[in-house]
Order: structure tokens, then sequence, then C-alpha cells
């Protein structure tokens, strides 16, 4: 007897905690804010991700999600002369894993929309790479292009997995009581200025021939590809990029979710669907 009203009582535990979960897909653009992008979807690129939101109240939820994306920039699309002539350009896919805190204003249960602000933890991948001037595409982060790791060079090669705090913040409306759809702006605070392999100064031409090759040389400066571009590769110790701030990256889209189980509303009529106002 004592195990079957243990069992009963499991049984309705797990239901109503299925009932909490929620799956859902993302889809929307990636982009970032670094040395190679001045304005905001100036290289917008496609995103999209799987989340499982787990509601720990009316207000509270606990979101996880696996994201897909692809980061660009290039100093053509700038409106300075100066960095145009510099003539740089990368590209990066991203994937990211995150764990997020989400907080509804208003209670989905009784109003059918509401804003809704999150922050985190995220895990992310990339790998930034450009397509030379024959059109073959090479990783950037092995060619050390500031002279990173290099004999006489202060820094290290970066790291290619990093964390990153996600936040943003979106709104959100209830189509059901089971379907809820977002649209949402997600920043993500990285620890690193090389997300597309540009941050500080240039390197000497010949310590990066000698210890990376020619297409080190190629790749830290391609202003001499430019017709009537400078063919000079500048001094070492020049400035390359900005250390002062990390980049960022972002995504912005469509969160749709879908409800689990058969878990019913909390409004006041007991019919399980968010009143209408």
């Amino acid at each position: 007897m004592r195990k079957l009203l243990a069992l009963s009582i499991a049984i309705v535990i797990s239901s109503q905690a299925f009932s909490q979960f929620r799956l859902g897909v993302f889809g929307g653009v990636a982009n970032y804010h670094g040395d190679l992008q001045e304005r905001v979807f100036q290289n917008a690129k496609g995103a999209f991700g799987l989340t499982g939101t787990f509601t720990l109240s009316e207000r509270f939820n606990l979101r996880a999600a696996l994201t897909f994306g692809k980061l660009a920039g290039a100093d053509s699309l700038s409106k300075q002369p100066e960095l145009r002539a510099r003539n740089l350009n990368f590209q990066s896919r991203i994937t990211e894993f995150s764990l997020l805190g989400e907080y509804n204003f208003f209670n989905l249960d009784q109003i059918r929309w509401t804003p809704y602000v999150f922050t985190g933890v995220a895990l992310f991948h990339y790998n930034p790479y450009t397509n030379t001037a024959t059109n073959q595409q090479v990783y950037l982060q092995p060619l050390t292009t500031e002279g990173q790791g290099l004999q006489g060079y202060p820094s290290q090669p970066y790291n290619l997995t990093q964390f990153a705090i996600p936040f943003g913040a979106g709104i959100k409306y209830a189509v059901s009581d089971k379907i809820q759809l977002g649209l949402e702006t997600g920043l993500r605070k990285t620890f690193t200025d090389y997300l597309d392999d540009v941050s500080t100064t240039y390197a000497d031409a010949n310590d990066l021939l000698a210890q990376r090759g020619q297409l080190s040389v190629d790749l830290a400066y391609r202003g001499d590809e430019l017709p009537n571009g400078d063919v000079n590769y500048p001094a070492k110790g020049l400035t390359r990029g900005g250390a002062k701030f990390k980049d960022y990256y972002y995504f912005s889209g469509l969160h749709l979710t879908f409800k689990l189980g058969n878990g019913e509303g909390r409004n006041k009529s007991g019919t399980g669907c968010p009143t209408v106002f």
C-alpha cells in the first residue's frame, strides 16, 4: 500500500513538472560589434536555436538554449577611408550553449502578452576565417596576425571557446495556453577582442614571415589588394584595431515555445486559457 502511495505521488509530481516544461525553437539573425563592424545589422547573418524552458513561478523561467549562427564584418563597408584602406574582413560560425533566467513583467495566465528580460551565462565556440585574393578559405587564429605567441610579443593566441554574459529583452504573446511567441534581442558580452581577429597593433612583417609564413603577412594587412591601394605593409606597432573595448555578438529574432503536458493556466476563469484584455 505504501509503495502504491509513493508511486502515485511520484507520478503526480512528475506530471506536474512535465507540464511546467516548454520546448522551443529560435529563428532570426546573428551579428557582432567590433573592429570590422560600424552599424547595427550591417552584416547580419542567419541564426537558429533549440530551447527548453522550465517554469519556476508565474513570472520566472529558466531557459537552456543551443544556438547556431554566423558572424561577419568587412572594412569595405566602412564609412571611414582609413578603415577601407586597411581592407580586412572575416566570417565565423558560432555555436553557443546558454543558461538564462527569464523574468516576465506580467502573468501570461492572466493577460496574453508581456515584456520580459533575461540574463545568464553562455559558453560559445567561434573560429574566424577569411578568403584570400584567390578565394581560398583560411582560418586566422593559427596565423597569429598580430604576433600572438611569437618571440618578442607579450600576447598569446586567443582561445576559440570562451564564456560570455548574455542579457536582453523581448515581448511575448500567448497564442494559446500551450503556445507562446516572443520577439527578442539578446546581446552577449564577451571577454575577448578577437571575434574578428583584430585587436591591437601590427606585428613586424619579417617576424610573421619567419615564424608563420607569407600567408600570415598577406592577411594581416590587405590594403595592397585594393586598386591603387598602399602596397607598403604598416610599421610594427601602428594601430591595427582598438583593444579598449571587447567585442559583442548578439542574436535577434522570434522564439516559439510549446508547452508539454496538460497543465492548466492559473487565471481566475479556470478555463486554462489566458484572459483577453
